[in-house]
């Protein structure tokens, strides 16, 4: 039986904030507390869910058992680069939240949200979609036509600016 994928709002960010948590902590294998880092993720999401054309979206499935809150879901951005041969455009799409409640896992929800995802992408012309998969997630994402790269992938961490 297929779930009830639906574009989230801005109502939904509690919960996204919420699953954004539930996923950090299967990540982390321990507590993830709430913070400044959550409140600031609301923040961005009641910004941004609300504007159709916006260059982030999440795709929510509601508790299948009718209880208030969502069981799953799956959030992206667009990121526009310079383009190149292989995208003229520059558009790159990043999968960087997919999440099930504890409950209901195994049932597909996630994979609902994030084929949800992907149809949003492709219908905004983008040619390429990322993600960092955890071991729980790799055989879905493979199943989805996601392969693995060679990691050529760095990071340099500013320090904080100061607040005078």
């Amino acid at each position: 039986m297929p779930h009830p994928v639906r574009r989230a709002t801005a109502a939904d960010t509690d919960e996204l904030v919420r699953l954004r948590i539930v996923m950090l902590e299967a990540m982390e294998s321990g507590p993830v507390p709430p913070g400044d880092w959550s409140h600031r993720s609301a923040v961005a999401l009641r910004r941004r869910l609300p504007d159709p054309d916006a260059t982030l979206a999440a795709f929510v499935v509601d508790r299948p058992d009718g209880s208030p809150g969502l069981a799953a879901c799956a959030v992206g951005t667009i990121e526009e680069r310079l383009g190149a041969p292989g995208n003229p455009d520059g558009l790159l799409g990043y999968v960087f939240n997919v999440a099930t409640d504890g409950p209901y896992r195994r049932r597909g929800l996630s994979t609902a949200c994030l084929e949800a995802l992907l149809a949003w992408f492709a219908e905004r012309d983008v040619p390429t979609v990322r993600l960092f998969a955890t071991q729980d997630g790799l055989a879905v994402y493979e199943r989805l036509g996601f392969k693995r790269e060679t990691n050529t992938s760095m990071q340099l961490r500013l320090p904080p600016r100061s607040v005078s």
